[in-house]
């Protein structure tokens, strides 16, 4: 069903990353989208994006039924506070849906979480196959939902809105969505990473360093060092390769290059294990049963990035330490030195204050301190050589 809008003229508010749509055209903040005017179309002839960035995150494949997809953008995009929303207010007609025809269908290539909310508000069975708690509607409100505006464009069109909205405005994707978006602007549109950053507002180099990071696993799947779906966890932390490879250490383990950052190929083939090797300790693999080392961003990065710099850590790292132990072996002595001796004296602290109520006579804790007392003694003496006074008087305390 197609009906003609009476008012296509359409505002976006400018925190929303305004959009306007007028004579056929829409305009971004800062960019233009020749399209139609805005329409009218049934609910029953939308489909969901297929190509959207964010889905591959989710073990995701092209041949997937419509409610994987509904189930994926539940779970995983809140769809849930956007059902709850048009239940309460109704559907925002002033910020339609931008639909391309592909292969014969309408395809939503921007608004896929607001159809998949108005599709288990219209649909009840959904909901109930689905297995979620959905409030149904009454007549009134399901007959306003039948139809939701559309405006009509084309990929190529529409990638400057959709870039400056996702990638750098206010309803930001996830790194790999945006990484993959990037990719495919860069590769189908031939726009450069220059010219994609400057279109959608980025003053951080961000498009660079996604684009790279995603070109760091694909050529690491190209050799064979490295498969996404034998990843560890469900969930592909792609932020973890893409933060990391800009560490000085994990980059110069993998040889990364710079010199060109649209380069397909930014690893040397000659560090080829290195490169598999970074992406077993950050993915884990199912096959082999080895567990990622990576489970955190931060710390465990930074971890990383210590243990790297370090051979003997490296060759710990290698034999199967744990991150943790590796990291201990890449830190410097005088470090682990100077932290172990504050440590001790804050727990003789502790200890020495609940030396009345907490010491009860025993001859156990008594010569515990008594081995203490001789340590400390141990210690003090070689330290006091090492510092060259041998001849003062009185013993050198924190508090003097």
């Amino acid at each position: 069903m197609h009906v003609a809008c009476a008012h296509p003229v359409v505002s976006y508010l400018a925190s929303l990353g305004v959009m306007v749509a007028v004579r056929g055209t829409v305009v971004g903040s800062l960019h233009e989208m020749n399209t139609q005017d805005i329409e009218y179309m049934s609910v029953s002839e939308l489909r969901f994006d297929y190509k959207n960035p964010r889905l591959p995150e989710f073990d995701f494949y092209s041949e997937a039924p419509e409610t994987d997809v509904i189930r994926i953008l539940w779970d995983a995009m809140d769809v849930r506070e956007l059902v709850m929303s048009i239940s309460a207010s109704g559907f925002f007609r002033q910020e339609p849906l931008i639909v391309a025809e592909e292969g014969g269908k309408n395809v939503v290539i921007e608004g896929n979480r607001r159809l998949a909310a108005v599709k288990l508000l219209l649909d009840p069975s959904l909901v109930n196959e689905l297995e979620l708690s959905v409030q149904p509607l009454d007549e009134e409100a399901r007959l306003e939902l039948n139809a939701l505006p559309v405006i009509r464009s084309s990929r190529a069109d529409a990638w400057r809105y959709l870039g400056f909205k996702h990638v750098n405005g206010p309803a930001k994707w996830g790194s790999y969505a945006k990484s993959k978006y990037i990719s495919e602007v860069h590769r189908n549109y031939n726009v450069s990473l220059e010219d994609i950053g400057v279109q959608i507002g980025d003053t951080h180099r961000t498009v660079r360093r996604l684009y790279r990071g995603l070109m760091v696993i694909e050529q690491a799947e190209r050799l064979e060092v490295f498969n996404r779906n034998d990843r560890w966890r469900r969930h592909f932390s792609f932020s973890h390769i893409y933060t990391g490879i800009d560490y000085p250490n994990i980059s110069k383990f993998i040889g990364l290059r710079s010199e060109n950052p649209e380069s397909t190929d930014p690893v040397p083939h000659e560090r080829k294990v290195e490169l598999g090797e970074l992406c077993l300790w950050i993915y884990g693999s199912k096959k082999r049963d080895i567990p990622a080392i990576v489970e955190r961003q931060n710390p465990d990065l930074r971890y990383l990035e210590a243990v790297l710099g370090n051979v003997e850590s490296v060759t710990a790292l290698r034999e199967g330490v744990s991150l943790a132990v590796a990291f201990e072996i890449s830190r410097p002595a005088s470090n682990l030195f100077r932290e172990a001796l504050i440590s001790s004296k804050r727990s003789l602290e502790r200890a020495h204050s609940k030396r009345s109520a907490g010491y009860d006579g025993s001859e156990e804790l008594l010569r515990i301190a008594g081995t203490v007392a001789t340590l400390a003694e141990d210690l003090y003496e070689a330290m006091k050589r090492k510092h060259h006074t041998q001849d003062e008087k009185e013993r050198l305390t924190a508090n003097q």
